[in-house]
């Protein structure tokens, strides 16, 4: 079978191409497999693939998963690491604030907390002059509205929305925006942490920072 792997991020970069098409001699494959022959593919993968996830269909796979024609295939590098009511979105364009509280405004809620996260003007000793975003988009905003879906389950009642950017973002500028809505403050504040430390973890957006000195993709140490 043929497949195409897409690759994001440092991936990309470092191979130069954002797909590799690898022919396999069966209609299915273990993930070993399709590690192992991308990897032949494209040796200069090799290490990063130590660190990345296998995304199949838009989920993250694991070693009992096997890998069919037709499947949609993605490697998902460390990231700088649902219902609920939306909307949850990944986009170029400037977000307001006002904008995604007003999503999750009601007369039931008695509070309504925001998380913004602005691009720094330094890091870790380091000078830095932007930050560039990418994502996998479809599976980006797929889990956005999951964790919308686990606010909703964990604190019943509460309303979420969650905004991120992609591409250049200048120092001062918006990269994400949370708002959580609640009839409590304590389930609005604790919903609004949730969402910034699960988009931290899981969901396929990475950060790359333009630095003074080089630049590096955060969470991979490159």
């Amino acid at each position: 079978m043929k497949l195409v792997v897409r690759l994001f991020a440092a991936c990309r970069e470092k191979v130069q191409t954002d797909r590799v098409e690898l022919d396999f001699g069966s209609d299915s494959i273990s993930l070993e497999d399709l590690k192992r022959g991308l990897e032949q593919a494209k040796p200069a993968l090799a290490g990063l693939l130590r660190v990345s996830r296998v995304a199949v269909n838009q989920s993250f796979a694991d070693e009992t998963t096997v890998v069919r024609v037709g499947d949609e295939v993605a490697i998902i590098p460390p990231v700088s690491g649902g219902s609920g009511q939306g909307p949850f979105e990944v986009r170029e364009a400037v977000i307001e604030l006002a904008e995604v509280e007003q999503a999750v405004r009601s007369r039931e809620a008695g509070a309504v907390v925001t998380f913004s996260g602005t691009v720094r003007a330094a890091t870790h000793g380091h000078v830095v002059t932007a930050l560039e975003y990418e994502s996998y988009r479809e599976m980006a905003e797929a889990f956005l509205r999951k964790i919308g879906g686990e606010i909703e389950d964990r604190w019943p009642g509460a309303r979420s929305a969650i905004l991120h950017r992609v591409g250049r973002l200048e120092v001062g500028e918006v990269a994400v925006v949370i708002a959580v809505a609640s009839a409590h403050r304590k389930d609005a504040f604790e919903g609004c942490r949730h969402a910034i430390e699960r988009i931290k973890e899981d969901v396929p957006i990475w950060k790359k920072e333009l630095r003074a000195d080089g630049s590096v993709w955060v969470g991979m140490g490159s």
